[in-house]
């Protein structure tokens, strides 16, 4: 298995006039790659998965698949509200071979630890992938618990690390205290990206490697290379576009960034909407510090 450490890039999906825009998606692929992006990962909460179908899922796993061509890792986001389906999106990961899966906890329902445990006992003995849980309490309204987490990879030695978007880093400590610096645990909240390193932690999935990849990549080699009064400076130099990044609902204000840069369409699905007007002025001034766009 490929050592799956560093800036693992959630990727948003292009979409142009209603429908996927798969040759933007090769493109941002290529640039990240290019920069330096230590992995890539789509169809995360970044990536909408909620506006896409299950079809429209694959072939947004397939596309990056054959994008990525084993260069770095390439851990697609396979987890749904719907057991089945969260299945089933595994199994089709797997047929393509890619290095790892991101399964989210269920959203809506709220399930008990017990419910949790369960559901991803179920996948990660379903699969011979490696399985990395993604505990994202904000949005889902459920936080999976260090103990549960403990139970689940006893069980299934393929259940390799966390993404924990979960603000808590009391929560943090106590699960690499617990689980060991040899289990992967990602920062998904992007001001805890330099802490979370500096704990143990393999890596980070942050929403600002759309914008900046070779920067948040760096952020990692720093540490890696025990260059620790550089990357926290660094840090600091992220944060202004980290906090801007969420100044409405990802990925609504990295998509708008990507517009402007030319990257791909600003588009986003229903229920998102476009930024407000005035959100888009103060983000524009903000970006315009890190130079991507024209003063």
């Amino acid at each position: 298995m490929k050592a799956i450490r560093g800036s693992i890039v959630p990727l948003v999906t292009p979409f142009r006039d209603g429908a996927l825009d798969l040759d933007a998606l090769g493109r941002l692929i290529e640039w990240q790659i290019a920069s330096g992006s230590h992995g890539i990962s789509v169809t995360g909460t970044t990536g909408e998965p909620g506006s896409l179908s299950l079809e429209e899922r694959k072939r947004v796993i397939a596309a990056a698949k054959e994008a990525v061509g084993g260069r770095v890792p390439f851990v697609p986001g396979t987890g749904s509200t719907h057991h089945v389906e969260t299945l089933e999106l595994t199994r089709y990961a797997e047929s393509l071979d890619v290095d790892a899966v991101l399964l989210i906890t269920p959203y809506y329902s709220r399930p008990s630890q017990e419910g949790l445990f369960r559901h991803f006992d179920a996948i990660a003995r379903s699969t011979g992938l490696p399985v990395i849980l993604y505990n994202i309490p904000g949005r889902t309204a459920v936080n999976l618990e260090v103990d549960t987490v403990a139970r689940l990879r006893e069980a299934n030695p393929n259940i390799i690390g966390v993404k924990e978007s979960n603000k808590d880093f009391e929560h943090i400590n106590r699960l690499l205290h617990k689980m060991g610096c040899d289990f992967l645990v990602y920062s998904g909240i992007e001001l805890l990206c330099f802490p979370i390193l500096a704990i143990g932690g393999a890596g980070y999935i942050s929403a600002t490697g759309n914008l900046l990849p070779k920067e948040v990549a760096s952020l990692y080699d720093l540490v890696a290379a025990g260059r620790w009064v550089e990357a926290r400076e660094l840090h600091y130099h992220l944060l202004p576009l980290n906090d801007a990044v969420f100044i409405e609902i990802n990925p609504v204000p990295v998509k708008t960034v990507l517009g402007w840069m030319g990257k791909c369409s600003p588009e986003v699905r229903l229920p998102l909407a476009p930024l407000s007007p005035a959100n888009e002025a103060k983000l524009k001034e903000i970006v315009k510090q890190y130079g991507l766009v024209e003063e």
